[in-house]
């Protein structure tokens, strides 16, 4: 056991002291007696016990993910989306389309409609529909769309950093993807508008419906209205007339939202409701007539020290395309630690081909007849990585519909050297993160522990009916009974149970009837308890025949009451049975002392002063 290892320990699980030395010398104590008998534990191999290795593999499979990513990067990620997420902004976009079969002249154009968008757009005082349509008069076809409120995590991480650089008034730069050109004008922005819980009642248009019909769905839509401010049941009428065909069945009550989730026109409306309870006229949208009733509009949390929110964003980083920031910090750090060789030993050109000779026959095992099967293609750590590995990789990839998207053999190479390195580093993570191995290195020893001490004390104690005698006959005084009652503890599955049932025992209904009729709503127990561990209301003094009044337990709402039968003063003896749960506890630990006792003589210990002095500093 060194320094390092020690006060990683202490400073883990240490209080505020007085006396630090004090408090070192305790703590050392208690640490040398833990080590002795993981020592013991080890030596008779019980970390090798089949269930014990299965609880570690168990173990390390559950923390493990939490070391495969660059936190640092990760939490920067989330505090930018903290700083997005307090505002909404109001966005509009411009998209000129672009592809491969486009004239080098249309490609021309679609560019310099992309480039004429900032001044089009200041000439026409910012009108974006007519923008767009000088634009495609001029060039090619140029689309412009109001895509209303936005807000972290609404748009792909490269427009939303586009948005959110900008000021009221700007326009972005031209954007291109493999689609076309993207602009983006910020008309706006407020404070975040929170998430919001609302129900709907749904009148959809039909595809193509004509105008008429939709004046006569619009008439309905009132209708149902009118019904509701004349004081019918929302959720009722949700359930007979919505063709919402998700929420109908429930009240028309929608899935909880934030901005940017629907269209502008409905959020428009969903945002004028100012308190809960309210409910919308109806109104149009792209989809139908809409009655809407606020339910709940939760506040974004302006406070980093919110744990849950900020859990909330680091989750949605996690699954969101932008985790690849920290993803690709994160492997350039593990390529790094663990060393990564490229032997070449291998034209690039065998590789492909005898992957595309994989390709044809995935089913089939990699035949080992095949030329580059046990030629080294990387060094990786300690371990090489031979074609047969290359092979192996393409046809379980390709064999994934879920992940195969048709990459390049070449795309695919790359693939299996970052997919290769990373799978070393973890299961390798004890070389190369102390905190990993110092976790790793808690959960077998905490293991190997509790088998050690079921077998040489816990089970010993209680087991050993002799020695608990003997104890018991030569501390007897020790055990006997502070202030104490007989009662019977009643256990009801909620408060109005409870009530009737103190109710009908205080009338005289015989107890035992009353769990007989109550089939299991009503359950006892009895025993003597003392005073001091009896869960009573402050001030309540207890007497034989005294009924308290139902306690609530708020995780599952169930009650409970206690009848007092008979109370016992105090110091009356305990007999054998009654002080057993006291002795085995006592006994467990003179067992303890004396096998300790009996490791260090068999492990001596010794503590260097110099070292343990230099603690106290």
């Amino acid at each position: 056991m060194d320094k390092a290892e020690f006060q990683r320990a202490y400073n883990k699980n240490k209080t505020p002291v007085t006396d630090k030395e004090r408090s070192l010398r305790d703590y050392l104590d208690l640490y040398i007696r833990f080590k002795l008998k993981v020592k013991a534990a080890k030596d008779l191999k019980l970390d090798t016990l089949p269930q014990l290795r299965s609880d570690l593999e168990s173990f390390r499979g559950q923390i493990e993910e939490s070391y495969m990513n660059n936190e640092p990067a990760v939490n920067r990620l989330v505090d930018e989306a903290f700083d997005r997420s307090q505002k909404d902004l109001h966005l509009f976009h411009f998209f000129i389309p672009v592809d491969s079969a486009m004239k080098p002249g249309d490609t021309l154009k679609a560019y310099l409609a992309a480039q004429e968008i900032p001044s089009q757009l200041r000439s026409s005082n910012n009108n974006v529909a007519q923008v767009a349509g000088n634009l495609t008069a001029k060039y090619v076809l140029v689309k412009g769309n109001d895509l209303g409120f936005i807000t972290v995590f609404s748009l792909p991480y490269a427009y939303e950093n586009l948005a959110y650089g900008l000021r009221t008034g700007e326009i972005s730069k031209p954007y291109r993807t493999s689609k076309g050109w993207h602009v983006f004008y910020l008309a706006g922005e407020r404070k975040s508008a929170g998430r919001w819980r609302i129900a709907q009642i749904l009148f959809s248009f039909p595809p193509g419906e004509p105008n008429a019909n939709t004046e006569a769905l619009k008439r309905r839509a009132d209708s149902v209205h009118d019904l509701i401010a004349h004081g019918e049941d929302f959720a009722k009428l949700a359930g007979y007339y919505s063709d919402d065909k998700m929420t109908y069945m429930t009240g028309g009550e929608m899935p909880e939202f934030g901005t940017g989730k629907y269209d502008p026109s409905f959020e428009k409306e969903v945002f004028s409701l100012k308190k809960d309870g309210d409910i919308s006229h109806a109104f149009a949208s792209p989809f139908g007539y809409h009655i809407i009733k606020r339910i709940k509009q939760i506040p974004t949390p302006s406070d980093k020290n919110d744990d849950g929110f900020l859990a909330d964003l680091k989750q949605k980083v996690l699954q969101d395309n932008r985790v690849n920031i920290a993803k690709a910090v994160f492997y350039q750090e593990v390529t790094e630690k663990v060393g990564l060789k490229k032997l070449n030993t291998v034209k690039e050109a065998d590789l492909f081909r005898y992957a595309d000779t994989i390709s044809a026959y995935l089913q089939e095992p990699v035949n080992k007849k095949i030329p580059i099967y046990d030629k080294a293609l990387l060094n990786i750590g300690t371990k090489t990585y031979k074609g047969s590995d290359w092979l192996r990789f393409v046809r379980d990839y390709k064999s994934a519909a879920e992940l195969y998207k048709g990459e390049s053999n070449a795309a695919l190479y790359e693939k299996f050297i970052s997919t290769s390195v990373l799978d070393y580093y973890r299961k390798n993570l004890e070389f190369y993160n102390p905190e990993f191995r110092y976790q790793m290195d808690e959960f077998r020893d905490g293991n190997v522990l509790f088998e050690i001490m079921e077998r040489n004390v816990w089970s010993s104690a209680g087991n050993d009916s002799v020695g608990l005698m003997k104890h018991y006959e030569q501390n007897k005084a020790k055990y006997t009974w502070s202030a104490s009652a007989n009662i019977i503890v009643f256990n009801c599955t909620n408060k109005t149970i409870a009530e009737e049932a103190v109710d009908a025992i205080k009338k005289g209904k015989d107890w035992k009837k009353l769990l007989e009729e109550q089939n299991n709503a009503v359950q006892a127990d009895s025993g003597r308890y003392e005073i001091a561990q009896i869960p009573m209301d402050k001030g309540v003094e207890p007497a034989e025949g005294l009924i308290t009044a139902p306690v609530v337990n708020s995780l599952d709402g169930s009650a409970s009451f206690i009848r007092f039968i008979k109370l016992y003063p105090g110091q009356q003896q305990r007999s054998f049975e009654e002080a057993r749960g006291l002795l085995i506890n006592d006994y467990q630990v003179i067992l303890e002392d004396r096998w300790i006792e009996t490791l260090k003589k068999k492990y001596p210990v010794k503590v260097n002063e110099e070292v343990f002095n230099s603690l106290l500093k």
